[in-house]
């Protein structure tokens, strides 16, 4: 069994996601997260760059939103998050454990190389590298 200080992001991340654009509408995106359990999703531009996150808590936002008015529109780009801290997929799972136990907040990191978004990787794909390697 490898130790976890060789074990790397790519190993365990998840490479196929759900993703939004900047331009899509807010609420067919949260419609698209209740609908597939999802609590997130990167936002990409038409190259695949990672331009930002909507998150369950940017959807709370819109919950506020929508009560003061119950028209809440817009695309998606007006309530994502645009500051995003990322990962590469040769980070090792060591690293991004202290990384999740630092910013106990954040659930997930998104994975970019050379600045194209490859993938995910959350709490409990380190849990389950742990499972496998120790």
């Amino acid at each position: 069994m490898a130790t976890l200080e060789k074990v790397c992001v790519r190993d365990y991340m998840s490479s196929r996601l759900m993703t939004f654009t900047p331009e899509m509408e807010v609420m067919n995106a949260v419609h698209q997260l209740v609908k597939s359990g999802h609590s997130g999703a990167p936002v990409v531009d038409a190259s695949g760059k990672l331009v930002g996150m909507l998150s369950e808590r940017d959807c709370l936002q819109i919950a506020m939103v929508a009560a003061q008015d119950t028209c809440v529109a817009g695309p998606i780009s007006q309530y994502m998050s645009t500051t995003v801290e990322t990962v590469s997929s040769d980070t090792s799972l060591t690293h991004l454990a202290g990384l999740f136990i630092n910013n106990s907040h954040f659930r997930r990191y998104p994975v970019v190389d050379d600045g194209k978004l490859v993938g995910q990787i959350s709490r409990s794909d380190v849990l389950r590298a742990i499972s496998h390697c120790c």
